[in-house]
């Protein structure tokens, strides 16, 4: 946990100790974020004949890919999300939900994109490592709108990309010196580019809200949250990306700290909702600049009449 948090913070908040590592790992980060864009240039993408669109960032944590699938989704009755389903304990493809309907429970969808499945009445998600395969069992249910959740990277397949970029970001570096999966020009790739303030903003509204809160998360760089929390947080517990939560553990946690609550965020509460404790939530919206919406929406209307 220790070497987690300290790669963490050296990724998106580096302090002047992280500096020697940097300058250490800086060569294989060169090496690493060369053979990512020799791959970009070399592989051929593949055109399902469907329209896809994919929400991605270059960057590790959160750049609020999740809420603006489900932003996007929410805008186009019938559309399909395809995710990774990071953090799940099942394999394969797995349909999560089908027209809003959820069909699987939390561990075997993942956090994400059973937010995403309970999120979207009108909306059915796919997980699954194939992306290929997930596209074609799409199409057989009738898809005729794609959105690939983190897809940029996914260089393979023909689609419209929306990459997504946070409000700040303090180390530019790739893999292992810092949090880029590829080197920071490869944005020019991305046919909308999007930055958090300037095109998209946050909202978060506090739910259910208490004077005595434990905050409870497993989400990447949880030090993000600092600037939404309300009055009354008691304490922190912290666990690893897409972690799940032990009811126990976390008793004692608020027993320890005098919570009568514990305070979440929306992907947190997919995994506590059946540990029958008093939660309050931290629920994210997006809210998109209109000219935005506008382009995706005559893309999608011009792939639609292209077919």
């Amino acid at each position: 946990m220790f070497l987690k948090r300290f790669f963490e913070t050296m990724f998106f908040a580096p302090k002047v100790y992280h500096y020697p590592f940097i300058l250490i790992l800086l060569p294989l980060s060169l090496l690493y974020g060369t053979a990512m864009f020799l791959r970009r240039t070399l592989v051929k993408p593949k055109d399902f004949d469907v329209c896809i669109i994919s929400v991605g960032n270059l960057i590790v944590g959160g750049s609020g890919k999740t809420p603006f699938v489900i932003f996007l989704a929410s805008k186009f009755e019938g559309a399909f999300v395809i995710s990774r389903g990071y953090g799940r304990e099942s394999t394969g493809l797995i349909e999560v939900s089908c027209e809003g309907e959820v069909l699987v429970d939390v561990r075997k969808s993942g956090d994400e994109a059973m937010l995403m499945a309970k999120s979207l009445a009108k909306t059915s998600v796919i997980v699954s490592e194939d992306r290929h395969q997930a596209i074609n069992f799409a199409k057989k249910q009738g898809a005729k709108l794609i959105i690939l959740d983190d897809g940029f990277n996914r260089i393979d397949i023909n689609k419209y990309e929306i990459l997504l970029e946070p409000e700040k970001i303090n180390n530019y570096l790739t893999f292992p010196a810092g949090g880029f999966r590829e080197f920071y020009f490869t944005s020019r790739y991305a046919d909308m580019f999007l930055k958090e303030g300037r095109d998209f903003k946050r909202e978060v509204e506090i739910i259910n809200v208490s004077k005595k809160m434990l905050l409870v998360t497993a989400i990447s760089n949880p030090q993000r949250l600092d600037k939404y929390l309300p009055q009354g947080v008691q304490g922190k517990l912290y666990l690893e990306d897409h972690a799940y939560f032990e009811k126990n553990k976390l008793l004692a946690e608020m027993k320890k700290h005098k919570a009568t609550h514990i305070l979440c965020t929306s992907k947190d509460r997919v995994k506590l909702d059946n540990f029958a404790i008093p939660l309050s939530e931290m629920k994210l919206k997006l809210t998109v600049n209109d000219d935005i919406i506008l382009q995706i929406e005559a893309y999608i209307k011009g792939q639609y009449s292209a077919k």
